[in-house]
């Protein structure tokens, strides 16, 4: 998952079996608990349009390059995996209708669905799948998630350059024994794999579309072909965009929403404006709107397993000091920040992997387990820095924090800000406030002091998270390193006992806060307003935010 939308480097190999069955990101995403399911086979008899709001533009649209929930939480929604979440989070048929597995567990065989077929009518071969994946590990298309196909075969080879295999894209164990037979050899046994075949990366493009638009692929909706429930029928750039029933999808039947149309709005009082003049159907809220609407029985609060941190940038030459590094983290008060400017089911974050979000093969969530790090201390974190500033030979610094353009994001900005110049005199902090797209771009280049981040996870495991911060990793982006970090994060991706993974990863994340890699700052949460009308809207706690393909609506006046 996952780069964060406000609204998401290296192996997996081995992760736990509480993943068999589900699994899925992205700099992060954003709602969230799906409504109770209704009945499936309902026919609707009313205009099925849902109507929504969108903080972003969104960043792309090819599945191989995509790095943020934005994009894919719409490539859900028109694009198809071998196998997609279900409502209850389980993998489930497709484009593959079946599948088999060698007797070792690291041959698989999918049977590809005889009517999946793309929205020119054009069917989907086991070929439209090696070209995507060979696109996402080629040198001259590396996409900055190829890491997540650690699992196949060849995968992590072909990505480094100190390898024999590397770039050799024809050495990736995929294989297409016919246009509707899939073989996909792995590394080693890895039973969360079926779940992984409804991540992004892992989706197919039809090889003889993108060659047909050259550099335009994937830039316009009609510069797209798609696979999935629905089609982006329509891209205003900046504006918003459109999905369509894609009448071409095999399981049309099950879905009931002929058109699903988003605007891009950032001020959340717009966004409050257009639901209640019943323009849209769903609409997030910020502190200053809770109070108003917290007893309207549209309103409710939903939580996440995403985490907002602030990247501090080592190129900086003040932020290599970990003295500074620890001030900015002990500097500004996070209980504060949830509670007064969020105010929208947030909760502080002293840690890396999230609460309520992975536990271990006895039931212990990992987040119990390794307890809290740090916490707001204005008298201790001004000690912090004078010893940095004394270590650095200057009297004071200015850094710059990289911020995402929304309403809310702002506000936050503008608290740490705050916080940061009243607690640590010396300090200045500048901001710089980015769209979506941009921002991304910037952090991924590395030309930034600070910058306001988030994860969500790809999949339900806490190296979705830890793998983040190994060294040179395509999402560390921040300079961080360590090398017992990094060889406590390549050991657990080997190793097969499950209690002794899990403790390399509970002292990998201590060593990034003994390093004070980063200053986590909250777990989100989320404030909403949503029809009544609006029924099973479905949430995933991880991979792309929202599936569409079974909501309906019903009971509109």
């Amino acid at each position: 998952m996952k780069k964060s939308k406000w609204s998401f480097l290296m192996t997996l190999v081995l992760i736990l079996s509480v993943f068999l069955a589900a699994c899925s990101g992205k700099e992060s995403g954003s709602e969230k608990p799906a409504n109770k399911p209704g009945e499936k086979d309902k026919a609707p008899s009313e205009p099925q349009v849902l109507n929504l709001l969108e903080g972003e533009e969104i960043p792309s649209m090819d599945s191989s390059q995509a790095t943020d929930s934005v994009s894919f939480e719409v490539m859900n929604n028109v694009f198809e995996g071998l196998y997609r979440l279900d409502k209850d989070q389980k993998p489930t048929p497709g484009v593959a209708k079946d599948h088999k597995v060698s007797e070792d567990g690291t041959v698989y065989t999918f049977t590809l669905n005889e009517n999946a077929k793309w929205s020119n009518g054009e069917p989907v071969t086991a070929n439209d799948f090696v070209y995507s994946w060979r696109k996402a590990l080629h040198p001259d298309t590396l996409s900055e998630y190829a890491y997540i196909m650690g699992p196949v075969k060849n995968a992590n080879a072909i990505q480094n350059d100190k390898d024999p295999l590397y770039g050799k894209v024809d050495q990736l164990g995929v294989k297409a024994i016919d246009d509707k037979t899939l073989e996909v050899t792995l590394e080693a046994p890895a039973p969360y794999f079926l779940g992984l075949t409804g991540f992004a990366t892992f989706y197919p493009q039809n090889e003889k579309f993108a060659k047909s638009q050259g550099d335009k692929f994937a830039l316009e909706a009609n510069t797209l072909i798609y696979n999935g429930p629905f089609v982006l029928s329509e891209w205003k750039h900046n504006e918003g965009w459109q999905l369509k029933k894609n009448d071409q999808y095999w399981d049309k039947d099950a879905v009931k929403l002929d058109e699903i149309n988003f605007k891009i709005v950032k001020d959340t009082a717009t966004g409050v404006n257009l639901y209640e003049t019943g323009q849209v159907d769903r609409a997030g809220l910020d502190a200053e709107f809770v109070d108003q609407f917290k007893d309207n029985p549209d309103f409710t609060t939903e939580s996440e397993a995403t985490v907002f941190f602030l990247r501090l940038n080592q190129k900086n030459e003040a932020l290599k000091n970990v003295n500074i590094r620890k001030a900015i983290d002990m500097g500004y008060d996070k209980k504060a920040m949830t509670d007064v400017i969020l105010n929208n089911g947030s909760k502080p974050a002293y840690y890396l992997v999230p609460s309520d979000f992975t536990f271990s093969k006895d039931g212990e969530d990992f987040r119990k387990t390794n307890g809290d790090f740090g916490g707001f201390d204005a008298a201790k974190a001004k000690e912090h820095f004078e010893k940095g500033l004394k270590e650095l030979g200057k009297k004071e610094i200015t850094l710059e924090l990289l911020n995402y353009d929304s309403d809310s994001s702002k506000k936050i900005g503008e608290f740490i800000q705050s916080q940061l110049e009243k607690n640590l005199p010396g300090l200045k902090v500048k901001i710089k406030a980015q769209p979506f797209k941009q921002k991304l771009e910037i952090e991924s280049k590395g030309e930034y002091d600070f910058s306001f981040a988030g994860w969500g996870p790809d999949y339900q495991d806490p190296m979705t998270f830890i793998d983040m911060f190994i060294t040179d990793g395509a999402h560390n982006q921040m300079g961080y390193s360590n090398k017992k970090y990094d060889e406590l994060v390549t050991n657990a991706k080997k190793e097969t006992d499950e209690k002794k993974r899990w403790e390399m990863m509970l002292e990998a994340e201590k060593i990034l806060f003994e390093d004070q890699g980063i200053s986590p700052m909250y777990q989100r949460g989320a404030a909403v307003l949503q029809k009544p009308y609006v029924k099973e809207r479905v949430n995933h706690l991880f991979g792309a935010d929202v599936s569409y393909k079974w909501v309906y609506i019903e009971g509109k006046k």
